[in-house]
């Protein structure tokens, strides 16, 4: 089976597709991408990176620290010298690492949000994200030479690349906690310390909030922090169906409100106090507002085209440039490297901000919201009432379809282009985006996106509503609709 980026990094079923025969074959690739002439050595803007020099990072799924051995095994036989992550970390500690070690690129063996069947491969660039669209186009094309010329992967013994230098195990943690105190006022944390529960979902996230609140007074309960590559079953995704084992914490007292991480913790959700799950696209526009009214800052604001239009409604106010673009957060890192932005991020629960790498970060966006509460003093359901009353009403939902086969995008976008409605809910539909999938946006600003998915075989209907009866329309149309490309 061709191995193919998505979205972000490619992934696959353990031990069927995702073999280490495979992925030796992809780490080869990923040398030869690298030492070749078409890979950016420059840094964009910082550093010039070590061009021999490569990050290996890995998280708690199945076999994934195997696997990081075996990436650093290809990559040590190929002359690089490799820095491999001790022990499991997230996926922004690892990507962070790659720019405070100006390193060339980072490998991430992790699935991110996948069910625990899969494992994966994030490739990031040297500026500390994910690689560009063009670098990993590159990767596919060296892994076709190498299969027509029949070159296999080099590999050298794990302990001799030790003993030789080549592999250098370090902890990312430290200089990514640095980072962070750069971001977070912990000042304002230890002035007014909150009570709440931090959900690890058995991901790479686990100990890491905690760890870097200490001494500030807050009463952290962890839950799911344990080692479980089967994730307890579920998918380890930030969502509120996933989040019985939080609801319960928070509603037996364990804490006042919650924050949640992903498999790999480049994703944020959260619960308030009365266990109602916080979705990105309100953490998001909070921390917007945070970031303008309390701190200050200016700056661009970047969203994918699933996110909540609450954001544009914010940056109009705030005079703030708005950028939407593609699922996928390499498409807001390219903003955020591009021009001055003060926040960025998707509906998925991905989101950075002002200062830090151009990559989601689930951490730092959950050590940000407990800034914000403990500065207001006030409840996460007040702050979200108040959101709502603000910018709102906003009503969001997203239905994902099983594929038995894969969707044409190009021939979806045209089918669904040519057959937009002139109304739906009763709302005029105004305008019809191709951007990514077809989106068709209501005349009150409720909008209706069918696009498929970058990593799973899904055609994904998303829509907000500025009432729940009008996202029920939505989605009920858009699974119409969507059935029918099927």
């Amino acid at each position: 089976m061709p191995i193919h980026f998505g979205t972000d990094g490619w992934r696959a079923v353990v031990s069927d597709t995702f073999t280490f025969d495979n992925l030796r074959i992809l780490t080869q690739a990923i040398a030869d991408a690298i030492g070749s002439d078409h890979w950016d050595k420059s840094g964009n803007g910082g550093p010039c990176p070590d061009p021999r020099k490569i990050v290996v990072g890995f998280d708690t799924r199945f076999l994934s620290d195997r696997y990081a051995g075996e990436v650093a095994r290809v990559l040590a036989a190929n002359g690089y010298t490799v820095l491999l992550a001790q022990s499991d970390a997230p996926t922004p500690a690892i990507s962070y690492a790659v720019k405070h070690q100006c390193a060339i690129a980072g490998v991430m063996i992790t699935a991110s949000h996948n069910a625990p069947r899969y494992n994966g491969v994030k490739l990031k660039g040297a500026f500390g994200g994910s690689a560009l669209s063009e670098q990993c186009r590159r990767v596919e094309v060296y892994i076709n030479d190498n299969e027509q010329q029949a070159r296999g992967p080099n590999l050298m013994d794990f302990k001799k690349a030790r003993e030789a230098g080549l592999i250098q195990k370090f902890n990312p943690l430290p200089a990514y906690f640095d980072q962070l105190r750069t971001l977070i006022n912990t000042d304002v944390i230890a002035e007014n310390p909150r009570r709440f529960v931090v959900d690890a979902m058995y991901g790479a996230g686990r100990g890491v909030i905690k760890s870097f609140l200490q001494g500030t007074g807050c009463e952290i309960a962890e839950i799911r922090g344990e080692m479980n590559p089967g994730f307890g079953g579920v998918h380890p995704e930030p969502i509120a169906k996933y989040l019985g084992a939080l609801a319960s914490a928070i509603s037996s007292g364990m804490g006042d409100f919650g924050i949640v991480t992903d498999g790999d913790a480049d994703r944020i959700g959260a619960m308030d106090e009365r266990a109602t799950f916080v979705d990105p696209h309100k953490i998001m526009a909070l921390s917007l507002k945070y970031l303008v009214e309390t701190r200050g800052w200016t700056g661009s604001v970047v969203r994918t085209v699933s996110t909540t239009r609450m954001i544009d409604r914010l940056a109009g106010r705030y005079g703030l440039k708005l950028h939407e673009t593609p699922v996928g957060f390499n498409h807001i890192a390219d903003c955020m490297m591009s021009e001055d932005v003060l926040i960025g991020g998707e509906e998925s629960g991905g989101i950075s901000f002002k200062g830090h790498i151009p990559e989601g970060d689930g951490p730092a966006m959950g050590l940000l919201l407990v800034e914000m509460l403990a500065a207001s003093g006030k409840t996460l359901h007040a702050l979200v009432e108040e959101l709502l009353e603000d910018v709102g009403p906003a009503f969001y939902e997203r239905v994902d379809l099983r594929l038995s086969r894969p969707v044409a995008k190009a021939e979806m976008t045209e089918f669904l282009t040519k057959r937009a409605p002139s109304e739906i809910g009763g709302q005029t539909v105004c305008d019809v985006s191709q951007r990514d999938g077809v989106k068709y946006i209501m005349f009150d600003d409720s909008w209706l996106l069918i696009r498929p998915s970058g990593t799973e075989p899904v055609l994904r209907v998303y829509a907000e509503g500025r009432t729940q009866p009008m996202v029920k329309a939505l989605l009920k149309y858009g699974e119409q609709v969507a059935e029918s490309v099927v």
